[in-house]
């Protein structure tokens, strides 16, 4: 990062959230139209040839895995998520990997927490969207306790992501939505009120200095996925350049 030691702080009156959530008007508003993009995504599905444009099915199976989590069809949405991650991963396509393991995580299944920690390992291993990025880390700042330092280090990473993976007004915007995520975190964790406070708190927990945060990372993500990696880990690290 271009300079860990000056983040400006940024106060919140609420948590961020990219985007906002539909009501619960709207969802039931929806519905039909959600179960018809359903019914039209496993129609085109089955109209493809076995074998054949297999990204074409992975980008579909993404769809219907979306409509699905909006209906709380959470078992039909894992299903398509978990075979379009197969597909990615075959043909090294991280992104739609990483999208695959955002509605994962979000389909709540036994299995959801190792695949939020496979997509994160994917997403700052390798440079993807860096708003998918920040999304997948925002996940573990939600899904860690306040007073763990995990979330700080998240939190933290996606800042360092946005500063370093994005540009021009993505850049402003991500730079923005992190730092409020950083700043809401350091005040659950160890209620900072203040620049001064929010300095030394960032010193302290050793949040500048990416050579110090990120291997705390690789122990978040190893406490997500145990042993239960569905890519060969190892064997693509040893690929990544020097």
């Amino acid at each position: 990062m271009k300079d860990m030691k000056h983040i400006p702080i940024t106060v919140l009156n609420r948590d961020p959230a990219i985007g906002d959530a539909d009501s619960s008007e709207d969802a039931r508003e929806s519905r039909p139209l959600v179960e018809r993009i359903v019914a039209d995504t496993r129609l085109e599905l089955d109209r493809l040839t076995p074998g054949r444009d297999p990204l074409r099915r992975g980008e579909l199976l993404l769809q219907l895995g979306r409509a699905l989590l909006r209906l709380e069809e959470m078992p039909q949405a894992w299903a398509a998520a978990r075979e379009a991650f197969d597909i990615y991963a075959a043909d090294r396509s991280w992104e739609g990997a990483v999208h695959a393991c955002d509605i994962l995580f979000l389909s709540d299944q036994p299995q959801s927490l190792p695949a939020l920690g496979q997509g994160l390992w994917l997403a700052v291993t390798y440079p993807i969207d860096p708003e998918l990025t920040v999304a997948i880390l925002k996940h573990v700042v939600d899904e860690t306790p306040p007073e763990s330092d995990g979330a700080a280090v998240a939190a933290i990473t996606a800042y360092y992501i946005a500063d370093m993976r994005s540009q021009g007004t993505q850049r402003d915007d991500l730079l923005l939505y992190a730092g409020q995520v950083l700043t809401t975190v350091a005040r659950r964790h160890s209620a900072v009120d203040g620049q001064e406070e929010f300095d030394t708190w960032i010193n302290r927990l050793e949040l500048n200095d990416p050579d110090r945060f990120l291997p705390r990372l690789r122990n978040v993500i190893d406490v997500l996925v145990q042993d239960d990696w569905w890519v060969d880990r190892e064997r693509l690290a040893a690929e990544l350049p020097v």
